[in-house]
């Protein structure tokens, strides 16, 4: 989709209720009504973070989400893809700031050049006792990505049309932070898996671009 029309439609979205739990469901874990009844208490001390799904203009005009793959470490979310976005920081006058700073931290595009439109559902991550915010934005200028290397393995750059194609959705068997091999429904992005939170907070962004390209 050309980033002109992709602008017009976006902006509109703002106006329209959250699909909300019903949306992020379709792609949520199986074990996941486990997790959160096991980590029923925890929830109440979960940690907040913030995350931005980024969208922009390619060198040819068409528009893209980027994404990113995390650093393997020894935390639950080793290698996996992601947003930017991370915990808040003292300076941070709100978790909207919280997502600004992270994703120019992480891939290098300046808040200056970052347009804040709306924030999307929350999401609780039993893994890590996490409470995600995430919010849309998007950048009117093709970024020149520069990753944090201590954080960021690679950055994908994923192309609107891909993510509103039904196709890219698939089930595939990942391993858990539990140790253990589980089928999850995911999104396959030219061989990125992208499943978990990621995929619960980018299918209620999809609900929502279709309630409007779908009319």
């Amino acid at each position: 989709m050309r980033f002109d029309a992709f602008s017009k439609i976006i902006s509109a979205l703002n106006s329209l209720p959250l699909p909300g739990i019903d949306a992020q469901l379709i792609m949520a874990p199986p074990f996941r009504a486990e997790l959160l009844q096991q980590n029923k208490l925890l929830k109440k001390n979960a940690k907040p973070a913030a995350v931005l799904a980024l969208f922009y203009p390619d060198r040819t005009m068409n528009t893209n989400l980027v994404l990113i793959v995390r650093k393997t470490s020894s935390g639950v979310h080793s290698a996996q893809v992601g947003f930017p976005g991370g915990k808040p920081e003292l300076s941070d006058q709100n978790l909207e700031a919280t997502a600004v700073r992270e994703t120019w931290e992480e891939i290098g595009v300046s808040k200056d050049h970052i347009k804040l439109l709306f924030p999307l559902t929350e999401l609780y991550i039993p893994p890590s006792n996490f409470i995600v915010f995430p919010f849309v934005g998007m950048t009117a200028t093709t970024p020149n990505f520069k990753l944090q290397p201590s954080e960021v393995e690679s950055i994908i750059e994923v192309p609107l049309n891909d993510v509103l194609d039904d196709s890219k959705r698939i089930f595939t068997l990942v391993s858990t932070s539990y140790g253990s091999k589980v089928k999850v429904p995911a999104f396959n992005f030219d061989g990125h898996i992208v499943w978990g939170a990621t995929a619960m907070i980018l299918i209620e962004l999809i609900h929502l671009l279709n309630s409007i390209l779908k009319k």
